[in-house]
């Protein structure tokens, strides 16, 4: 109640206890062609590893390209959202062509209400594979009853034959009905296990009831669960299972037999279209583009063949979402094969054409590395390993140090540069926002620079100075929505006042500012802007900066002088 009117105690609870909350500086942004796996949809991925079993190994010089710059970033960051571009993808199905089923959302929408693949005219029903690419071609689904069991290939994957569950007894009554099935997924050509006929995975128990349930509760359904737990395949079309002919024979041209026959379908009609048009990689990153559902801080992406048009819509997707910073290289062949004053001339003319913005950085040139999947060296651009050396640098201190020179700015997996400036290359590359990869003897290749593309000089043209105010800017705006709806009172503003003091105290402890200070009072929230439901804080930061030019003077005096005479004491 509001007022007491009669004597009592009344308890009110007020929560201030509030802090500014820790934010993600660390997750990287990629998206692009691969053999496997979900496409337009967002994947989390936290190794290299993890890359592969989702996406596929890389089989031909597209996919491998954009599998190491993704793999290159996740030598450093442990989180990674990947988005598989759409191209001419199909998938593999058991009808006579395949069907692009995207991901788990297309087929649900679109594929999972009976209707079969184009083409699939099987009366025993349809399967697809559960992603596109021809990968899908060497996949065959095999159903055994219980009257198939002793003679089926691939009974020594389950313990016993199929009989009758649950759903017989409970739902129909039969207690002789064989309800029951084995499902087994077979890799027929190797491509996925590198020997053919392997089972990939089975599914033993399972009914044909739609209404069946497994002892723990959950459905037995065939259908539902190859759907939730295949790795592989999707179900596409069956003919519906009655009471009526559970366990029997039925005509082939109206069903499927349950108990007397082991049902195969091989899948055909995959097809990988692994070189998708720019405007397909545009279209997949702006998957990524809105910042209140993604949570990115660095995007990166393997480089245009040629010109800046993916440069130039991540520094714009980065600059619009303004809490993470975007990472570009010039196209390989800027570099690879080229000359040293060729390929200055190439990146210097490149990055004319990139948008400048605090929130891009470029580098110098293409990295060869290898590819452990197909046993060769490859040229990739840089940008997902200076990315992955922020995220680094996230882990071994903080987002507002510098992620270059060799304390952090060591580049792993790098066989070589295709272009190593030198001091005078170096000199023209910086002067165009360019930060120079190099290699040292005995030092290994480093990114040698932190510049931003920042179209003026202020401190936003270090990368340690824009990620700082990234993190400050994410952190303080997400714990000032505490504030909304709040009366812009001095108890509203000293709280405001006291979750944001004790946070930058923080950073600057960590090295993150070298001092700050909080106006948010009555200077600022004024009866105008009081009346106009707003409120202001001013938040005013002297920004720690990192070290770019050292100067070393060596003097040497004569024997008999004071060093306090010419230096002073300390």
């Amino acid at each position: 109640m509001a007022f007491q009117v009669s004597p009592g105690v009344q308890v009110k609870e007020i929560d201030a206890t509030g802090v500014v909350p820790a934010v993600s500086t660390s997750i990287g942004g990629f998206a692009g062609s691969f053999n496997w796996g979900p496409v337009d949809e967002v994947i989390t991925v936290g190794s290299e590893k993890n890359l592969a079993e989702i996406f596929g190994q890389p089989t031909d010089s597209n996919t491998a390209n954009y599998f190491l710059t993704a793999a290159g970033f996740l030598k450093y960051g442990r989180s990674l959202k990947v988005v598989r571009a759409t191209s001419g993808h199909l998938n593999a199905t058991s009808g006579t062509s395949g069907v692009l089923i995207k991901n788990s959302t297309d087929y649900e929408t679109n594929h999972d209400d009976g209707a079969p693949a184009s083409g699939n005219t099987n009366a025993m029903g349809g399967w697809a594979a559960k992603y596109p690419g021809t990968l899908g071609n060497s996949l065959k689904v095999e159903l055994c009853g219980p009257l198939g069991f002793s003679s089926w290939a691939y009974k020594g994957s389950f313990d016993s034959a199929p009989g009758t569950s649950n759903y017989a007894a409970d739902v129909l009554g039969k207690t002789s009905a064989l309800d029951e099935v084995h499902v087994a997924v077979i890799d027929t050509t190797g491509l996925w296990s590198g020997t053919p006929n392997t089972v990939l995975e089975t599914f033993p128990f399972v009914s044909v009831g739609s209404d069946a349930k497994a002892d723990d509760g959950t459905t037995n359904y065939y259908v539902d669960v190859i759907n939730n737990r295949s790795s592989y395949v999707w179900w596409l079309a069956h003919p519906t299972i009655s009471s009526s002919n559970i366990g029997a024979p039925i005509a082939s041209t109206a069903a499927y037999v349950v108990g007397s026959t082991v049902q195969t379908r091989s899948l055909a009609g995959g097809a990988d279209d692994n070189a998708p048009t720019t405007g397909e990689i545009s279209t997949a990153y702006d998957l990524l583009a809105d910042g209140e559902t993604v949570d990115v801080n660095l995007l990166f992406a393997y480089p245009d063949a040629s010109g800046a048009t993916i440069a130039n819509k991540l520094i714009a997707m980065a600059a619009a979402r303004k809490d993470c910073m975007a990472f570009v290289s010039p196209p390989v062949v800027s570099t690879a094969g080229i000359a040293p004053g060729t390929a200055l001339t190439n990146v210097t003319t490149w990055v004319g054409t990139v948008t400048k913005s605090s929130y891009g950085s470029a580098d110098s040139g293409a990295l060869y590395v290898y590819d452990k999947y197909n046993d060769k060296y490859r040229w990739i651009g840089g940008a997902g390993h200076i990315a992955g050396l922020c995220a680094g640098t996230d882990l071994a201190a903080d987002a507002w140090f510098s992620p270059a020179g060799s304390t952090r700015g060591q580049l792993l997996g790098v066989t070589k540069l295709a272009f190593n400036p030198n001091l005078a290359q170096r000199d023209e590359l910086y002067k165009a926002k360019v930060n120079p990869l190099v290699s040292f003897p005995g030092e290994g290749t480093i990114l040698f620079g932190d510049k931003t593309l920042s179209p003026k000089p202020s401190a936003f043209d270090r990368i340690n100075v824009r990620r700082l105010f990234i993190v400050l800017e994410k952190s303080i705006s997400t714990a000032a929505k505490g504030q909304l709806f709040e009366f812009n009172d001095e108890f509203t503003r000293a709280q405001f006042r006291n979750l944001v003091e004790p946070f930058l105290r923080d950073v600057k402890g960590r090295r993150g500012v070298t001092d700050f200070k909080v106006i948010c009072d009555e200077t600022n929230n004024t009866g105008q802007v009081i009346d106009s439901n707003s409120f202001v804080a001013d938040i005013f930061i002297k920004p720690s900066r990192s070290i770019n030019f050292i100067t070393l003077n060596f003097i040497a005096t004569r024997t008999g002088v004071d060093f306090s005479e010419i230096a002073g004491s300390n």
